[in-house]
């Protein structure tokens, strides 16, 4: 469905403005549907983002700093999010000893799995939301975000 019709609105101030609205909107559509798929697992978005980064570096740790810059929402609270998780069991948390401002994150085994779990729910979810593009137009898509971002 076009964004005209998804909103709404027959008329923009110029094509960059409703690229712009169409880009947040189709953004926003596709947490809904990632968020619906996380859910049954009881963890947000960001939860889960946090998951992937420490499967990513296991069977190192990460700092909660680190965890923050790679994380792609950079709003989120990253210390809250791993007190959520270890409370989950998901992660755990040692202080350095050297450091004790530094805390390093690690997964746990529970943690593993339910990233797994996860990672094959939300796939799917995607690739759903992905099914009315070719390979070759998800290739172009990525290419023109990366030059948005410059």
């Amino acid at each position: 469905m076009r964004i005209e019709e998804e909103i709404n609105q027959k008329v923009f101030r110029n094509t960059f403005i409703k690229a712009q609205i169409n880009l947040m909107f189709t953004a926003s559509w596709m947490d809904q549907h990632v968020n619906k798929a996380l859910k049954k697992l009881r963890i947000s978005w960001q939860q889960f983002n946090i998951l992937r980064i420490l499967k990513g570096m296991h069977p190192e740790p990460a700092t909660v700093k680190l965890l923050t810059e790679r994380m792609i929402d950079k709003m989120s609270n990253a210390s809250r999010l791993v007190e959520k998780l270890k409370q989950k069991e998901l992660v755990y948390r040692i202080e350095c000893p050297e450091d004790r401002r530094k805390v390093n994150v690690g997964i746990t085994e529970k943690g593993l799995q339910l990233v797994d779990n996860a990672s094959k729910l939300v796939e799917s979810r995607i690739l759903d939301c992905f099914n009315a593009l070719t390979e070759e137009e998800a290739v172009q898509l990525n290419d023109l975000l990366d030059k948005l971002r410059g």
